[in-house]
């Protein structure tokens, strides 16, 4: 792969980068984090129920651990296209003695998957330090307040709609223009609200909203996303669009998974949210190798 002009730049200036989670330092350097799911729900797209009694989902986040994973992210609502809403006593009831159990028992970080303020209010409490909110900030009014107050860290992640209408024929004229505007006034709109900028990761949302063209636009110029000096969080584990292109059903798109995951990294990516991590992390690893020995070359080739 060759990289020129601008482009080529931006490799060879990739940043390390600090993000603040509730005290704890989180570094993105060569090597991306590798962010285990934990799907405490009925409905997950790929694995919903297996892990939906508190004790399994506790089980299946130590194992995640065990298989090399940096971070843990733990949902109670599924956020696949037309999934129904949760209210946020059955999102507590879901999630608190999960979060609670797990933060108590590893050393990780652990992220709670939420838009709703009382539910991240209470993982928080629990043991978790990071926010990963799929309608960054705009589905609760009381958010970002709390993880301002809170130090903890935010993910904002660009969705077209609502995980019940996304898929309903969403367009751009330009997506990752568009995106990148998102970005750029939800930056701001956090840190109008007393967020620190060392406590924001971002997220393009690939596959929330986006048709089989735009997935892969996100993906090829995901180094775009860079220029706001914020880690990026991409999630392609076994989604829809891979299906698309592989035609197979979603508990046979590990391949395309590893291969999305590669280019993921290639292009910048700080964390990769999966549901295999041992598979993945194998992935990422010998594709932070060959990005390194790539900047490496440019650095000696624009010395």
């Amino acid at each position: 792969m060759r990289y020129h002009g601008e482009e080529a730049a931006r490799l060879v200036e990739l940043k390390i980068l600090t993000r603040q989670v509730k005290g704890r330092l989180l570094e993105f350097s060569d090597h991306p984090l590798i962010m285990g799911v934990v799907n405490v729900t009925p409905d997950s797209f790929f694995d919903g129920g297996r892990f939906f009694d508190a004790a399994a989902a506790v089980a299946h986040a130590l194992r995640l651990v065990e298989e090399g994973a940096d971070l843990l992210d733990i949902g109670a609502e599924s956020t696949r296209p037309g999934a129904d809403v949760v209210n946020e006593a059955e999102e507590c009831r879901r999630a608190i003695p999960v979060v609670t159990a797990v933060a108590k028992a590893v050393t990780i970080p652990v992220s709670i998957d939420t838009s709703k303020a009382a539910v991240a209010r209470a993982a928080l409490d629990a043991g978790a330090s990071l926010v990963n909110d799929v309608t960054a900030l705009r589905g609760d009014s009381a958010m970002a307040d709390l993880i301002a107050k809170a130090g903890a860290g935010i993910v904002l992640m660009h969705m077209q709609g609502t995980p019940r209408t996304m898929q309903q024929a969403p367009r751009y004229d330009d997506v990752v223009v568009e995106i990148s505007e998102f970005f750029e006034e939800r930056i701001s709109f956090a840190t109008a609200h007393g967020i620190a900028r060392r406590q924001i990761i971002l997220d393009p949302g690939i596959g929330f909203g986006k048709l089989l063209g735009h997935n892969l636009t996100v993906l090829a110029q995901l180094n775009q996303f860079l220029q706001f000096d914020c880690p990026l969080m991409v999630g392609v584990s076994q989604k829809a669009f891979l299906g698309k292109l592989v035609n197979r059903p979603v508990q046979e798109r590990q391949w395309a998974t590893a291969a999305a995951v590669a280019m993921a990294v290639d292009r910048g990516a700080g964390i990769i949210r999966v549901h295999d991590v041992r598979a993945m992390k194998d992935v990422v690893q010998v594709a932070a190798a060959v990005r390194r020995q790539t900047r490496e070359v440019m650095k000696t080739r624009h010395a």
